[in-house]
């Protein structure tokens, strides 16, 4: 066959095949056998194969899995993907009504869609074709995991249409799919994935798009980031994805009134096990896109939309016994072992009890009946004891005087509840620490989980967090489930953590009341580690954000020898001790246009990504927000602007382009 001709029977053949596959995948009315498909599938590979020339990034053929990569790339959502309020109940249903109709008048309706219990992703089109896919992440930044959403066959490769839009959805594994991988995983002798929410996150974060092809995801779209679409509603929204070939939920509602809302949410209490996936709840959203410009959104959740989430499934369970933990700070906290039993898709062998109080109070003994739910669908907790069905067999609990892992003796702080270890060198609170070290927020050590800081530990590899710093590859590769590639990448991540920004650092120390936010404020106020560790009481005190605990717990801890010495080691192996990010001005102190002024960033910048736009601005002495209100002064549009930008135009508020932002940043 020659090259002209191959094309040919190429185009024919990603024609059909995208056509049975929108019909089996999307519209669930296959017309050909699989067998058809298969044998259709197979003479496009050969085909490919032979003429590779000819492949393109919207083939079929690509969700069988690509290459296999070496990392995730991050990802700036263009708008933030906020996360959602919750209600309980039919009254915080009631109340979110109110508050709507108070903002927005009594002409209001309202779109009820299933809360799919999966992972929010985001897909960019550019002219009806997929180029890039996005996990959630933490609302601005997320992952780019292109290749494994590929896989997913419900998710259009390319466009009915010539669209350019970003859309929001939720990916999902089936209950079918999640069955099928833990018979899988039991045969090969593996852990069994705990729910199908954490094994779709888990599939679509494997490096290989080979092994996410393999778990059968699938995917529901709910609503469009950006893009200029020709819609009014979020109903007429939906209804303009079905037609570009998305994948919707056929499931949803138009609700004029919350009565009826509340109707539809009883409805799926009972109907919700029959479902072949899983849900935790319905999603509420105003209809009319013109009244969720109006009522705008907070800096974590839309005004416009509510999440009702299912009351926590209770089920009874025996409580084998109970066992201590020690945590970074050297709280003993006390947990029930129970006998395995499902709770809301997952089987809970554990739950919280939280500290000794509780025990008490809930009257809980050792061989007790128990009932146990997730709260919030997520911590199995004891919610209480069935004391009519004991057989006097059950014995009372008694908090341990010496801690479970050092043997120190135990105190209780005035005015706090739990029992604290607090010897510094207690081992449990040294590796929970180093774990604390590591993490997301802190120096961010990707590769160095909670498992590998444990093992490194028990190896006695690490004792403190500078001997993070000090780990050869000889070391590593030693290590079981430790392959080149893995020990490779996880020394490039430890090298790479040493030029943190002091905030990182203060903030992975652990010290005793400093979050992440005023790790960012002190190490914004003293510039350096030296400086800090110098600070007097009075020093600390002044900075607005410190109180008196937090400000005690900084002068303690940098008081203490082995503070010194640690910082001494960590310099050593060349861990910054600088801030490195832009230092804020109050609006007095800044003779900048921005000074005391409250601005919101908006769209798709250029030149600048949101974070860098945003510490600029604030270094000049302004304040960024998340919503425009009355009390916006400025919104900064950028491509794709929404509707923060029409609500700008709606209010006065003068709106700058880029180019204008970057001329006033340089003066």
């Amino acid at each position: 066959m020659d090259l002209q001709t191959a094309e040919l029977r190429i185009n024919d053949l990603r024609s059909l095949l995208n056509q049975y596959g929108y019909e089996y995948y999307v519209l669930d009315m296959p017309t050909v056998p699989d067998a058809e498909y298969d044998r259709l599938m197979k003479e496009l590979l050969e085909l490919e194969t032979t003429f590779p020339e000819l492949i393109t990034s919207d083939s079929p053929s690509v969700r069988v899995g690509g290459k296999i990569l070496d990392v995730f790339e991050k990802v700036e959502h263009r708008t933030p993907m906020l996360s959602l309020g919750n209600a309980f109940n039919e009254q915080d249903l009631k109340d979110f009504d109110r508050r709507v109709r108070q903002a927005v008048g009594d002409n209001v309706s309202y779109v009820c869609e299933l809360k799919i219990d999966g992972l929010a992703v985001s897909l960019r089109y550019e002219n009806g074709l997929f180029i890039q896919g996005a996990t959630r992440g933490d609302g601005t930044i997320g992952e780019d995991i292109t290749a494994n959403l590929k896989t997913i066959k419900s998710i259009p490769l390319r466009l009915r249409e010539n669209a350019t839009l970003e859309v929001r959805g939720e990916a999902y594994m089936p209950k079918k799919s999640f069955e099928a991988l833990n018979k899988a995983k039991e045969e090969r002798g593996e852990e069994l994935a705990a729910n199908p929410r954490n094994a779709a996150a888990g599939s679509l974060r494997q490096l290989d798009p080979k092994i996410a092809a393999s778990r059968n995801l699938d995917v529901f779209l709910y609503g469009i980031g950006g893009g200029t679409i020709n819609a009014a509603s979020h109903s007429e929204g939906l209804d303009y994805l079905d037609q570009l070939g998305f994948k919707t939920n056929k499931e949803r509602r138009k609700c004029p009134t919350i009565n009826e809302v509340i109707e539809y949410v009883n409805s799926w209490g009972d109907k919700r096990p029959h479902l072949p996936y899983e849900i935790d709840g319905i999603v509420i959203k105003v209809d009319s896109y013109e009244h969720q410009s109006k009522l705008g959104t907070t800096a974590k959740s839309p005004r416009w939309a509510i999440a009702y989430k299912f009351p926590a499934e209770e089920v009874v369970t025996t409580l084998l016994d109970i066992e201590l933990s020690v945590g970074r700070t050297g709280v003993v906290t006390p947990t029930a072992i129970l006998i395995p039993v499902k709770v809301a898709g997952t089987t809970v062998q554990r739950a919280s009890l939280h500290n000794e109080d509780l025990i008490r109070e809930k009257d809980i003994k050792i061989g007790d009946q128990v009932v146990v739910k997730k709260a919030g669908d997520i911590i199995p907790e004891v919610v209480n004891v069935l004391a009519e069905q004991r057989t006097g067999n059950e014995r009372d609990f008694q908090m341990p005087t010496h801690c479970p892992e050092c043997e120190s003796e135990l105190v209780r702080l005035e005015g706090e509840v739990a029992l604290r270890c607090i010897n510094p060198k207690c081992p449990a609170q040294i590796r929970e620490g180093l774990i604390h070290f590591v993490s997301r927020d802190a120096m961010n050590i990707e590769g160095l989980g909670e498992k590998v800081i444990s093992q490194l530990f028990a190896e006695k590899l690490i004792s403190d967090v500078a001997d993070i710093y000090k780990l050869t590859h000889d070391q590593l590769i030693a290590l079981e489930r430790m392959g080149e590639k893995s020990v490779t990448n996880l020394l490039k991540a430890i090298e790479a953590s040493k030029g943190n920004s002091l905030e990182k650092l203060l903030f992975g120390l652990g010290i005793r009341h400093v979050g992440a936010k005023a790790a960012k404020t002190l190490a914004q106020s003293f510039d350096t580690m030296e400086k800090l560790a110098h600070a007097k009481k009075d020093d600390l005190l002044a900075i607005n954000e410190i109180g008196d605990k937090m400000a005690d717990s900084i002068v303690a801890f940098f008081d203490q020898e082995e503070a010194e010495e640690l910082l001494r080691e960590l310099a050593s192996v060349g861990v910054n001790m600088e801030y490195k990010g832009a230092k804020p001005v109050s609006a007095e102190e800044s003779n900048s246009i921005f000074a005391g002024k409250t601005v919101v960033l908006t769209g798709k910048l250029e030149q600048l990504s949101r974070n860098e736009a945003k510490e600029k601005i604030e270094a000049l002495g302004g304040n960024v927000s998340g919503s425009v209100s009355k009390k916006t002064h400025l919104v900064i549009a950028g491509e794709d602007a929404g509707s923060k930008l029409a609500k700008a135009e709606e209010l006065g508020i003068e709106v700058w382009d880029e180019e204008k932002l970057l001329i006033e940043l340089n003066k």
